[in-house]
């Protein structure tokens, strides 16, 4: 089973981070972290590791609504949360890759079907968001 939804566009850096923070926000998706792992990779082991991993941020995106409920029905859900959204580029490449968590993985761990139907409408959005940033890479191409 994947537990990733992709997208691989021809866009740079920087608008890739900031088309995807958009896209999520239009589907209530606020960012509650951050992580620059290319950053913490050079402050921590060196140019070497932070060169090799290249452009490499990790948004932990929420939406409040749906953790709400979720958390409702199953309070331990929060080890699992927020939902991950990973924004990478090799250095060199000519594309960026966004991926996001597949929240059905959270349903197979829980197995509650209360976390699953919130877990249908979280795919939805995310997946919307992942179409939306298809559709700017497909007409920037």
């Amino acid at each position: 089973m994947s537990y990733t939804h992709t997208v691989t566009l021809p866009l740079a850096w920087p608008e890739a981070v900031q088309r995807t923070r958009t896209a999520l926000a239009e589907q209530g998706f606020g960012i509650l972290t951050e992580i620059d792992v290319r950053a913490t990779f050079a402050a921590k082991l060196g140019p070497e590791a932070a060169d090799a991993i290249g452009d490499y941020v990790i948004l932990g995106a929420c939406n409040p609504a749906l953790a709400s409920r979720a958390l409702a029905a199953e309070p331990a859900l929060g080890t699992l949360l927020p939902c991950n959204v990973v924004v990478r580029r090799a250095d060199n490449a000519r594309e960026t890759t966004i991926e996001a968590i597949d929240p059905q993985t959270m349903v197979q761990l829980t197995g509650n079907p209360v976390v699953s139907e919130i877990a249908d409408d979280a795919d939805a959005r995310l997946r919307a968001a992942l179409a939306t940033l298809r559709s700017i890479g497909a007409a920037g191409s």
